[in-house]
């Protein structure tokens, strides 16, 4: 009997430690193009609620929207996703893997950049001259802002005599790398990348906003999954979201800003 109970005692130990272990991390999924903004927000985040979140760890995940759309619905155990279309959160709570359709925090901003030529003035149709050889653009197919490149490059009446000019980053991350690793000339990546401190002011400086009018907005948005909205941490972050701590950073890097924070209508 007491080996029976001690069995006990430490099956229930066990279950209330995994609980406490698993509010004591978050773990956020993140279109790329939130890199460094989400670097400063959680910092601002973390003293915020220091005393609430003694020992918090936070894992961020960072990748392509469809990609961590379609890891969610497979299972993994994301507790915040933000995404660079509010269409995955849209579909998510469709699908019952997110407690709503999603909140719109920033609308995003393509540009064209460069480590190497001044990016500045030139327009899309000027793309086609022979020394841009190789031009970055995010996946299409999965990347939200690889596909309003695409949709902006069609908007120009270039997309066919560039295709063959075209490199492809699996998010819009890896798109930027491939420029600054010198495979590709110059790449349609998102603002809020060459806002971040990690770039001289130099190559900063490289870049030309592509005009919004040339393909659909990036209404970005953020939502709990079911398995967060369950976890303090998940839903302190999300109401740290919509502090002006957190608009001052967006704005920095880039984003523009709704007016005060709203869900996305179904």
């Amino acid at each position: 009997m007491n080996l029976l109970l001690r069995l006990v005692f430490v099956l229930i130990f066990s279950a209330i430690w995994s609980n406490v272990a698993a509010q004591d991390k978050l773990t956020i999924a993140a279109a790329s193009d939130l890199r460094f903004a989400l670097e400063d927000i959680l910092r601002d985040f973390k003293a915020e609620y220091a005393q609430d979140l003694t020992g918090l760890s936070v894992q961020v995940i960072y990748g392509s929207s469809g990609k961590i759309s379609n890891q969610i619905r497979q299972g993994a155990p994301f507790d915040v996703f933000f995404s660079a279309d509010r269409h995955f959160t849209q579909e998510l709570f469709r699908g019952n893997f997110t407690t709503d359709a999603g909140t719109v925090y920033a609308h995003g901003r393509l540009v064209l950049w460069s480590p190497k030529h001044d990016m500045r003035g030139v327009a899309l149709t000027e793309l086609t001259a022979d020394k841009y050889l190789k031009i970055a653009i995010a996946q299409p197919l999965h990347a939200p802002y690889g596909e309003r490149a695409r949709q902006s490059l069609v908007s120009a009446g270039v997309w066919s005599q560039l295709e063959h000019k075209l490199v492809y980053g699996e998010n819009i991350a890896q798109t930027a790398q491939l420029a600054q690793s010198g495979a590709a000339d110059v790449a349609i990546i998102a603002l809020s990348l060459v806002k971040n401190r990690r770039l001289t002011s130099d190559t900063a400086a490289h870049y030309q906003l592509l005009d919004v009018s040339t393909h659909q907005p990036l209404l970005q948005s953020y939502a709990l999954t079911k398995r967060g909205a369950e976890k303090l941490p998940a839903q302190l972050l999300v109401r740290h979201m919509a502090s002006g701590k957190t608009r001052q950073v967006l704005a920095q890097y880039g984003f523009e800003l709704p007016g005060p924070t709203h869900q996305v209508a179904e």
